[in-house]
């Protein structure tokens, strides 16, 4: 059968679901596990030190642009996934002594491509899958031999095939240390929970990482709000001249609170989203309480709760100072606003006011014009009527003086508002 076109990514977004699938596990067994903070310039950093180690082990490489990796490399089998923040790496070893801390699986990994691997390191753990114990459990004994005599956290997990614990500390040579003793789970079911008991300690660790800049924020919100509560209440007194300097501060407050929130937002989003999958990785355990051990369930959200909390506090109150300084931008915006409606009526009315005296002027001008032009006019008539008189005519100057006066004055305000019309024709 002939099927339509298919969508570009129809493969890869299939094939998304069965990506990074978990490593099938049967104890005895070691992991390590690192997971490194993504140097956000070069993401692909892993990937090439991934390249390098299998150059070195003549394994075949992942390809360019993968995002996953898994093969043997003799002593152990290395997993390699890279994520939007971080890359993690697996490697698993088989067998375990009496102490399987004492030797674990990272040990048979080249110490200067281990020490060379790109990013910050966020979590180290050793992992040791043992086969079950008879009787029931003791962890205190367990503490005592391999968690330092600390306090675990644990508990049975997949309906008791399985028992899971972790002191949550970090040991001698920088790694945590997690204890899963399988008594009767399959392969690939191990390799899940283990999976999945170290999604929850990484996702952990990346929620976390929003709690240094919720403290670190806090204090600029306090003094965030007193500065608004001084600006607001300066407003309530202050007169037109002090409102350009309030809208100053105003605004300069606004950037910095916008600024904080910018470089804030996506911290505090992803510490939601990592949050929800430690909850949900909990739950996918199926845990079950061990007598007189704290679960994982319990100890996480006893610890991860009040500090996402925390964050979720600050991140709201920072939209809420937000909000108010937004507020009172616009508040002290449309009060200036109004004053500067205020101040262009009072200087459209002194111009009105000026245009008038203008016009009167203009007026009392030109009829100033029109009596000194009828004078000079009519003093020319009259010279005109004296010559006539002395060549002999009968003409009498002071009459015709007379006369041409009103005439000439006539005839010079017609003019003058002629022109006036034909300069207002130019103008329109």
């Amino acid at each position: 059968m002939i099927l339509p076109p298919s969508f570009p990514q129809r493969l890869e977004l299939n094939d998304e679901v069965h990506a990074r699938p978990p490593e099938a596990m049967a104890a005895p067994m070691r992991i390590s596990y690192l997971a490194l903070l993504h140097d956000p310039v070069r993401r692909d950093a892993s990937w090439e030190a991934v390249v390098e180690l299998a150059r070195r082990s003549a394994v075949t490489p992942p390809l360019p642009g993968a995002s996953h990796f898994s093969a043997e490399f003799g002593p152990y089998r290395l997993k390699w996934e890279s994520h939007t923040e971080f890359h993690r790496v697996m490697f698993i070893a088989p067998g375990a002594g009496a102490d399987p801390f004492a030797e674990p699986a990272i040990a048979a990994v080249p110490p200067d491509w281990v020490a060379a691997l790109p990013g910050q390191l966020i979590v180290a753990a050793h992992v040791a899958l043992l086969p079950g114990e008879e009787g029931p459990p003791d962890p205190d004994a367990i503490a005592d031999r391999l968690f330092a005599g600390n306090v675990l956290a644990g508990g049975l997990l997949a309906g008791g095939t399985a028992q899971a614990y972790t002191d949550f500390r970090i040991h001698t040579g920088g790694f945590s240390r997690m204890l899963v003793m399988d008594s009767g789970m399959s392969p690939r079911q191990a390799g899940r929970y283990v999976q999945r008991l170290l999604e929850i300690d990484t996702y952990r660790m990346m929620a976390l990482l929003a709690l240094p800049m919720a403290r670190e924020i806090a204090p600029f919100l306090t003094r965030s709000e007193q500065a608004l509560a001084e600006i607001t209440n300066s407003l309530v007194q202050a007169g037109e001249a002090d409102e350009p300097e309030l809208l100053e501060r105003l605004t300069a407050l606004a950037a910095e609170v916008e600024r904080r929130e910018a470089e804030s937002l996506y911290r505090f989003s992803a510490a939601d989203a990592y949050y929800e999958l430690v909850q949900r990785r909990i739950a996918e355990l199926r845990e079950v309480r061990i007598e007189g051990v704290q679960t994982l369930r319990e100890f996480t959200e006893r610890r991860l709760a009040p500090a996402m909390n925390t964050c979720r506090a600050v991140a709201a109150r920072h939209d809420a100072l937000s909000r108010r300084v937004a507020r009172a931008t616009g508040l002290l915006s449309t009060r200036v606003d109004l004053t500067r409606e205020r101040q262009n009526q009072e200087v459209l009315a002194s111009m009105n006011r000026r245009a008038q005296q203008q016009l009167k002027l203009q007026q009392t001008v030109e009829g100033l014009s029109i009596a000194a032009v009828t004078y000079y006019v009519v003093g020319l008539v009259g010279y005109v009527a004296k010559g006539i008189k002395a060549g002999g005519g009968k003409v009498d100057p002071d009459l015709v003086t007379g006369v041409a006066i009103p005439v000439v004055a006539v005839l010079v305000a017609l003019g003058l508002r002629q022109v006036r019309r034909f300069l207002k024709r130019k103008l329109k």
